[in-house]
């Protein structure tokens, strides 16, 4: 049996509910899998990495500038998608194992609130904040 809190009720939901949830994330997963390509491509020196494009605009001081620029946005912004669909991916893993909607460091329910704001959610809310506050 799966695991999924009903969101006003905090009682475990159907199978519906559940594959919706389900049908949301992996909608999220293919958005941002497309939204990666756009901005990277393949690392051949890493068997899986993907690394992202170093834009060439010419030799001249201001045109390296613009390079280095350029390229540390579109690294950051990679590294915010990568880690955006870990999450994702994460979620549909708990969904498919039976775990999701548990927290991953107490193994008490998630709050149904904190599952609707966020689908990816695998702590809840005084685990999160302990762990913020001790980082």
């Amino acid at each position: 049996m799966f695991i999924i809190f009903n969101f006003m009720e905090n009682q475990v939901v159907d199978q519906t509910t559940l594959d919706r949830v389900k049908a949301s994330l992996t909608k999220e997963q293919i958005r941002l899998t497309n939204e990666l390509a756009n901005y990277s491509r393949k690392d051949y020196h890493e068997s899986d990495r993907i690394g992202a494009k170093f834009p060439e605009y010419g030799d001249k001081p201001d045109e390296n500038a613009q390079e280095i620029s350029e390229y540390t946005a579109t690294v950051a912004e990679e590294r915010l998608l990568e880690d955006s669909l870990s999450d994702v991916e994460g979620a549909l893993k708990r969904i498919n194992e039976g775990g999701y909607g548990i927290c991953k460091y107490c193994h008490n329910p998630i709050n149904s609130k904190r599952l609707l704001a966020r689908h990816t959610a695998s702590s809840c809310i005084d685990c999160k904040t302990e762990l913020q506050q001790n980082a």
